[in-house]
Protein backbone atom coordinates (compact mmCIF):
# COMPACT_ATOMS: atom_id res chain seq x y z
CA UNK A 1 0.00 0.00 0.00
CA UNK A 2 1.36 3.13 -0.68
CA UNK A 3 1.88 6.55 1.33
CA UNK A 4 1.29 10.01 0.01
CA UNK A 5 2.95 12.43 1.55
CA UNK A 6 1.94 16.52 1.80
CA UNK A 7 4.81 18.21 2.07
CA UNK A 8 6.07 21.92 2.76
CA UNK A 9 9.28 23.02 1.64
CA UNK A 10 10.94 26.50 2.87
CA UNK A 11 12.80 28.25 -0.75
CA UNK A 12 15.86 30.14 -0.03
CA UNK A 13 13.72 33.19 -0.47
CA UNK A 14 12.08 32.17 3.22
CA UNK A 15 8.61 31.39 1.15
CA UNK A 16 6.61 28.35 1.43
CA UNK A 17 5.79 25.57 -1.26
CA UNK A 18 3.35 22.69 -0.94
CA UNK A 19 2.77 19.55 -2.80
CA UNK A 20 2.20 15.68 -2.33
CA UNK A 21 4.48 12.52 -3.28
CA UNK A 22 5.36 8.93 -2.56
CA UNK A 23 8.35 9.61 -2.17
CA UNK A 24 9.73 12.34 -0.18
CA UNK A 25 14.10 12.25 -0.44
CA UNK A 26 13.48 11.46 -4.46
CA UNK A 27 10.75 14.78 -4.89
CA UNK A 28 13.20 16.88 -2.73
CA UNK A 29 15.86 16.14 -4.93
CA UNK A 30 13.74 16.72 -8.03
CA UNK A 31 13.14 20.06 -6.62
CA UNK A 32 17.02 21.23 -5.76
CA UNK A 33 18.25 19.42 -9.56
CA UNK A 34 16.05 19.01 -11.79
CA UNK A 35 15.21 21.64 -14.59
CA UNK A 36 12.11 19.29 -15.87
CA UNK A 37 10.40 17.52 -12.64
CA UNK A 38 11.15 19.99 -10.47
CA UNK A 39 8.32 22.58 -9.87
CA UNK A 40 8.31 25.68 -12.19
CA UNK A 41 7.83 27.65 -8.57
CA UNK A 42 10.83 26.35 -6.54
CA UNK A 43 13.23 26.32 -9.60
CA UNK A 44 14.05 30.16 -9.25
CA UNK A 45 14.12 29.95 -5.41
CA UNK A 46 17.01 26.85 -4.46
CA UNK A 47 17.80 25.54 -2.66
CA UNK A 48 14.73 24.28 -0.83
CA UNK A 49 14.31 22.19 2.33
CA UNK A 50 11.65 20.15 3.89
CA UNK A 51 10.02 21.81 6.47
CA UNK A 52 7.19 18.86 7.40
CA UNK A 53 5.43 16.64 6.02
CA UNK A 54 2.67 14.73 7.21
CA UNK A 55 1.45 10.96 5.96
CA UNK A 56 -1.90 9.88 4.40
CA UNK A 57 -3.45 6.78 3.50
CA UNK A 58 -4.16 7.79 0.27
CA UNK A 59 -3.90 10.33 -2.93
CA UNK A 60 -7.21 11.50 -2.14
CA UNK A 61 -6.82 12.76 1.05
CA UNK A 62 -3.51 14.20 0.62
CA UNK A 63 -4.87 16.53 -2.27
CA UNK A 64 -7.59 17.33 -0.24
CA UNK A 65 -5.47 17.89 2.66
CA UNK A 66 -2.99 19.54 0.70
CA UNK A 67 -6.22 22.22 -1.16
CA UNK A 68 -7.13 23.05 2.02
CA UNK A 69 -3.34 24.34 3.31
CA UNK A 70 -2.54 25.70 0.41
CA UNK A 71 -5.85 27.98 1.10
CA UNK A 72 -4.65 29.40 4.51
CA UNK A 73 -2.24 31.91 4.63
CA UNK A 74 1.23 32.23 5.54
CA UNK A 75 0.60 32.92 9.61
CA UNK A 76 -2.09 30.05 9.68
CA UNK A 77 0.37 27.64 7.59
CA UNK A 78 2.94 28.36 10.28
CA UNK A 79 0.87 27.94 13.32
CA UNK A 80 -0.87 24.63 11.90
CA UNK A 81 3.03 23.45 11.42
CA UNK A 82 3.72 23.88 14.75
CA UNK A 83 1.07 21.07 15.04
CA UNK A 84 2.30 18.58 12.86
Amino acid sequence: MKRYFLYVLECSDSSLYTGITTDLDRRLSEHNTSNKKGSKYTRSRRPVEIVSAKIFKDRSEASKAESRFKKLSRKQKLEELKEW
